[in-house]
């Protein structure tokens, strides 16, 4: 059944990547005859009322009545909110931000104080109390921005270093030198708050790396102590301060694609 299920998924996703998506048009089929249904009455409202508005244009709108009205679950909703909210109760000097997401993450932050954000990308949005500035965190790092910060962030940016999928040189390792170079960023007892997804180790090209918590600790526990780890589960639910005991380590806390989020200290 799990193979089943993977090689529907992996059907839905190749059609969505071709321009159709199965979902939306059962969407418009469940929702049309709602659709003309409503249009028809407003039209007969909207002889009888004096107030007078153009009806310039249709907008049919098929998924929305079908949806919930907000979803506050998932990977980033869980990891911004968490994460914002330790930067906050922390109050650093100076935070950074890493490839995180600017709607989700580092809106939250600067919502409160401000933050610089280096991506790979260009950004060009002019915004209050976030400085953006471009830079590829694969390569040699600018001199200035070494032991530049008491508190950096990276969510659900690191697994993708070196897939190319945003415009970055391929490097099979690229994850690796994006880590040393955050740490030559945060300056020593600074804050690292840092996420991947968690589960079987695997690469899933060129969406992303999945990451075998025990590699993590491997790869972390030289250069940071680890103060806490949380984690998202495949359910999209959020288990803070979870222990890092052998048992869950191992199972990848039973997650085939959740989300480990960890708040370090540089050594």
């Amino acid at each position: 059944m799990p193979t089943v299920k993977r090689g529907l998924h992996l059907a839905y996703r190749l059609l969505v990547l071709i321009g159709f998506d199965p979902r939306r048009t059962l969407h418009v089929v469940r929702g049309l005859p709602i659709y003309l249904r409503n249009l028809a009455t407003f039209r007969r409202q909207q002889k009888a009322s004096k107030v007078s508005f153009s009806f310039t244009k249709l907008y049919p709108c098929f998924e929305d009545r079908f949806a919930d009205g907000g979803i506050a679950t998932g990977h980033y909703f869980h990891q911004d909110l968490l994460v914002a909210r330790r930067i906050y109760l922390n109050k650093p000097r100076l935070h950074v931000d890493v490839g995180s997401s600017v709607a989700g993450f580092v809106a939250h932050v600067a919502s409160f104080r401000p933050i610089e954000v280096l991506d790979i990308r260009r950004i060009t949005s002019k915004v209050a109390d976030v400085k953006f500035t471009q830079c590829d965190l694969m390569g040699d790092i600018p001199k200035e921005l070494v032991d530049y910060c008491d508190s950096l962030s990276c969510l659900h940016a690191l697994e993708h270093f070196g897939l190319g999928r945003y415009g970055d040189p391929v490097k099979f390792d690229g994850y690796l030198a994006g880590l040393d170079n955050l740490h030559k960023i945060l300056k020593s007892g600074g804050k690292f708050y840092f996420s991947v997804p968690i589960g079987p180790q695997r690469v899933e090209f060129d969406g992303h790396r999945v990451f075998a918590v025990k590699y993590l600790l491997d790869l972390l526990h030289e250069k940071y102590a680890i103060d806490a780890f949380s984690y998202v589960d495949d359910n999209g639910d959020l288990f803070e301060n979870a222990a890092l005991i052998e048992q869950n380590v191992e199972r990848n806390f039973g997650c085939g694609f959740g989300c480990g989020i960890f708040e370090l200290t540089k050594r």
